[in-house]
């Protein structure tokens, strides 16, 4: 079986995405996939250094770069890239597309149902309500004259959970939906990471850290966080925020302002992007995560964060808050200041729970999150596709509406 998984941009500055379709690559090469990556050049405001035309091997994943002609968000158009599939895409059995209301996953699907090749398609929580909300008028007519109809066309839509699958079918999507989450890389432990942490920043040994490991972007928002540790009193509290992700030059710069304003930029740290060992010993060397989202259909680094064993303080609107309400992983709070205070101010005064929660994170992420057992899934639907079963994954309205209320 050979499979090709298009997206616009492999940037390691687009976050949760990127590590994503890497990771299921990897995983799926592992059994014995023939799985391949086509994607852009692009980095952003800047390009990526790996030859493009040809097929490089980046982080072990075989890899084919396009020149991207521009870019507009994340629609990336790519000449090089187009002229590629037109010539080789027949050579695939199936396409996985990741993105909507982008160029290279539409192209891509265009032409795969042009070739009488099955193609999925990933929709990374592009049909949430906030996420439509967003460049609305644009996504409307996107959605009317190609989104819709190229969905309707997959041979199965890809969703990481239930309320995804949810959004899909609210946007009017015929086609099968498949509910498959993503996986959390295993990780080596890394001795002593909590004093490697203190020891590198300067901190207290009995200083309490809250990691948010994300974009920097209004999305995420890091700005309602800072106000909320505004409000809890830095010496009854002892804690040290950690906000590590890149983002808008200018937008950083705001955060920054804000921090200074509130008088907590002894307390916060902005570390920047991070990867390979600094970010396995922020990881594991933290007390607690939060993610104050907006809209997050999984959440990679939730998912990261309950493999180190750290307790997590989300909204409702990362798309796994269930799992982890149901396995009192952490606490799910709604959006509001005051209830995050709260949550937060319990954490950080209570070891116990934190210790708890901790526990029941990692074991949630070991039973749920581990990319071998999500990869045979994956290549299940793969097989039920190429041989035209009924999907085992395949999520239902029937299976929404009988819901058991909590």
């Amino acid at each position: 079986m050979k499979v090709l998984h298009v997206l616009p941009s492999l940037s390691y500055k687009l976050g949760g995405p990127t590590q994503a379709a890497l990771n299921t690559v990897r995983a799926l090469r592992d059994l014995g996939i023939d799985a391949e990556i086509a994607t852009t050049n692009d980095d952003e405001a800047g390009l990526l250094s790996v030859p493009t035309g040809c097929q490089v091997d980046y982080n072990g994943i075989p890899v084919w770069f396009f020149s991207r002609l521009a870019r507009f968000k994340e629609f990336i158009p790519s000449a090089e890239l187009t002229q590629w599939f037109i010539a080789h895409l027949s050579e695939y059995d199936i396409i996985h597309t990741h993105y909507l209301f982008c160029y290279a996953p539409t192209i891509a699907a265009k032409l795969a149902y042009h070739y009488h090749i099955p193609y999925i398609t990933r929709t990374i929580g592009q049909l949430s309500p906030w996420a439509l909300q967003q460049s609305q008028r644009k996504k409307q007519i996107y959605s009317r004259l190609i989104e819709r109809p190229t969905l309707n066309r997959a041979a199965a839509i890809h969703c990481t959970t239930s309320a995804e699958a949810e959004d899909a079918h609210r946007f009017g999507v015929l086609a099968p939906t498949i509910v498959s989450p993503l996986g959390v890389k295993a990780t080596p432990v890394v001795a002593n990471a909590s004093q490697q942490l203190r020891d590198r920043y300067h901190l207290p040994p009995d200083c309490k850290v809250i990691l948010f490991l994300s974009r920097l972007h209004e999305k995420k928002r890091p700005d309602f966080l800072l106000n909320v540790f505004a409000r809890l009193h830095p010496k009854i509290h002892n804690y040290h925020l950690f906000l590590a992700g890149d983002g808008d030059t200018g937008y950083c710069d705001r955060l920054k302002a804000l921090a200074h304003t509130s008088k907590i930029s002894k307390n916060v740290t902005f570390t920047g992007f991070i990867s390979g060992i600094d970010k396995d010993i922020l990881l594991q060397g933290s007390d607690l995560f939060a993610l104050p989202s907006h809209s997050e259909n999984f959440g990679v680094a939730v998912a990261e964060a309950l493999a180190a064993g750290l307790p997590v303080v989300i909204t409702p609107d990362v798309q796994i808050s269930p799992a982890i309400q149901e396995a009192t992983a952490g606490l799910v709070v709604p959006g509001y200041s005051s209830g995050w205070v709260s949550a937060l101010g319990k954490l950080l005064t209570s070891s116990k729970l934190r210790q708890k929660m901790g526990q029941n994170a990692q074991k949630l992420a070991q039973e749920q999150y581990n990319w071998p057992q999500i990869s045979l899934r994956l290549a299940q639907t793969y097989q039920e596709v190429l041989s035209k079963k009924p999907l085992s994954l395949e999520y239902s309205k029937s299976q929404q509406n009988n819901k058991p209320n909590k």
